[in-house]
């Protein structure tokens, strides 16, 4: 037989010895690093929630980093809205001064200022951040508005707002500057006022006539197009007998032409005088003051809603449809208010033809059905009002702006011009209604004067062909601020977006440049009546109105979304702790429990030499 010699390297010891010296090099590996291993194989068990935890980790990261860039963009925004506000207060200041001392170009310092916040406003409405526009909605890598100088004076081929308010004050104030209203003495004893056109957009309407003109016959105003007429019969009045006659002005607001009669001489400032022996003097007289206080109020506060409206023409994306109807009342009729019925047998105050039940006016594609009585949802009673057609015609559209009755017109507003679409089944009480055709459609903005002389014209048409577009962001449906998302957790969305266009942005740029770019005759005798007039006008549309958009509403909008940011970043802020601990906990060593196995493999590896040594040593004499 043969005896192997014992070999150290195949040994049984030695693989031992191998062993435990990995062992500690692992060991002295983990001691360094402070990790179980290098590799995820030698992590063990719980290295799955570690995988886990380390992506969540990944995501957070992410999230902070968009929660860092949006915070960013937010905070330029709100600086531009506070930038907004301040030239609104700069601006109104001054339009709500009484200073009307005008320059050689016709204006005052307050409207010269408000000319330089316009380019500032226009400015800061170009804000970037990056390459972002930040109030141009989706379209962000668009400029949020047209540069300052196309917008009020125009380009080579496109008019700017300053002709347009121009065109829009010649319509108004008609060839013979009395506001597209004519006036005549039919009799001797009498006076008669009507408008020019019935259903005309230009110059004042009619409202309401009252008189205690002893022995007068006021009749009207009614008729299409409107009039009123007063016929003092061949009598004097008695002094300080009045006829008062309320009118509406373009801008929707009222206005009144009060006269006195009087005895006195010379005859005070609203009055006219009676002639004690010839009454048809007296007649003659109230003639010419009436025609003097009407071209007074044409020249001085029918401008100055003149230039309102041309703002919101050129200015206001939303749009309207209008409607002149004549109703059922004996003649002459009477122009039709909100609470002309829809239904009436003559002479009844009701449109003619009016509707029947079973008939149908379809809005947007949203069906309203006419019911003898009981309506409810998307029902109307045969006699119910024209108010409330536009009622139900303003819940379908959505519109910010309430249609309206007035002047014997009735304007259907909507936010979206391209949308509005009205038919019927009965269109002869749509055509009653005003409207001679179907479907009735919006005009599209911008507005312009729709003939040639301006002065006579009796229409607005879509001038967009051949308008400055002010705004050239995203002006889609939805939220504006939904136009600018992100995702800050995994279940968290937040809307920053912004646009030029929205209501109270829109409607401080409007009235800053209405101010800005009005100008009169420093000679006209009625410049500081106009003056004063669009100074008010301003004022007011400059001062907060309640159920209206605020930039205050913008901010409100985005610090709510940095707040729901700074919750999202708080959440992820104590996870992130969570997940770490998880992590360190599946691979982190501990230097005590290393040190401790350290120190009891180099007594084991030492045990472990001495045998072999022992072993090394041993021959076949010491073995037997």
């Amino acid at each position: 037989m043969s005896i192997s010699s014992i070999n150290y390297s195949s040994s049984v010891l030695g693989a031992q010895i191998r062993n435990i010296n990995q062992q500690l090099t692992d060991l002295s590996t983990q001691l360094a690093t402070g990790k179980l291993s290098q590799n995820y194989s030698g992590m063990g068990t719980n290295e799955g929630f570690a995988i886990a935890g380390r992506s969540q980790l990944s995501n957070i990261a992410a999230y902070t980093d968009t929660i860092t860039n949006v915070n960013v963009n937010v905070n330029l925004a709100n600086t531009a809205l506070q930038s907004l506000t301040t030239i609104r207060n700069t601006v109104q200041t001054g339009s709500a001064s009484t200073a009307q001392d005008l320059n050689v170009n016709g204006q005052t310092v307050a409207q010269n200022t408000a000319a330089s916040q316009f380019g500032s406003m226009v400015g800061v409405l170009n804000t970037q951040s990056g390459n972002r526009y930040l109030f141009s909605g989706t379209a962000f890598n668009t400029q949020s508005v047209a540069n300052a100088g196309d917008i009020i004076n125009g380009t080579t081929t496109q008019a700017g707002f300053k002709t347009v308010m121009a065109e829009r004050q010649a319509a108004d104030l008609g060839a013979n500057g009395m506001g597209r209203l004519v006036q005549t003495q039919p009799t001797p004893s009498s006076v008669k006022v009507s408008e020019d056109v019935a259903g005309s957009p230009f110059g004042l309407k009619i409202k309401a006539v009252s008189s205690t003109l002893t022995g007068a016959t006021v009749t009207g105003p009614s008729g299409s197009p409107v009039s009123f007429s007063v016929d003092l019969n061949g009598l004097n009045p008695n002094d300080g007998d009045k006829l008062s006659v309320q009118f509406t002005l373009p801008d929707g607001s009222t206005e009144q032409v009060e006269l006195t009669a009087s005895t006195a001489t010379p005859t005070p400032l609203g009055s006219f005088a009676i002639d004690a022996t010839t009454p048809a003097n007296t007649a003659a007289n109230l003639n010419t003051a009436l025609n003097t206080a009407i071209t007074k109020l044409a020249n001085t506060s029918l401008v100055a809603a003149s230039a309102i409206t041309a703002g919101d023409n050129f200015f206001n994306t939303a749009s309207s449809a209008i409607g002149t109807p004549v109703n059922n009342q004996a003649a002459p009729p009477a122009p039709v208010s909100g609470a002309t019925a829809l239904s009436g047998a003559s002479p009844s105050n009701s449109i003619s033809p009016g509707f029947a039940a079973g008939d149908t006016i379809t809005v947007n594609g949203t069906t309203l059905t006419f019911v003898n009585s009981g309506a409810t949802g998307n029902q109307l009673n045969v006699g119910d009002s024209i108010q409330t057609l536009m009622s139900k015609i303003d819940q379908i559209t959505g519109t910010s702006k309430p249609s309206t009755v007035h002047g014997g017109s009735i304007t259907i507003n909507t936010d979206d011009a391209a949308s509005l679409n009205i038919t019927t089944s009965n269109s002869g009480a749509l055509n009653a209604l005003g409207f001679g055709s179907t479907p009735v459609t919006a005009t599209q903005p911008p507005l312009r004067v729709g003939s040639s002389p301006a002065s006579s014209a009796t229409t607005l048409v879509n001038g967009s062909a051949n308008t400055v577009k002010w705004y050239t962001g995203n002006d889609g449906p939805g939220s504006p601020r939904s136009t600018a998302m992100a995702r800050v957790d995994d279940s968290v969305t937040v809307q920053y977006g912004a646009q030029a266009d929205e209501d109270a942005i829109r409607q401080q740029l409007q009235a800053i440049a209405v101010f800005g770019t009005f100008s009169t005759s420093p000679t006209s005798q009625y410049a500081g009546g106009q003056v004063s007039a669009l100074s008010l006008r301003v004022t007011q549309s400059l001062t907060k109105q309640p159920g209206q958009q605020h930039l205050e509403d913008i901010q409100t909008d985005l610090a709510m979304a940095q707040n729901t940011m700074k919750d999202a970043g708080t959440r992820q802020t104590q996870a992130k702790a969570q997940l770490q601990s998880i992590i360190d906990q599946a691979e982190s060593a501990s230097p005590d429990q290393v040190a401790s196995e350290i120190l009891s493999l180099q007594n084991a590896l030492q045990a472990s030499y001495q045998v072999t040594s022992n072993l090394a040593q041993l021959s076949l004499v010491k073995f037997l």
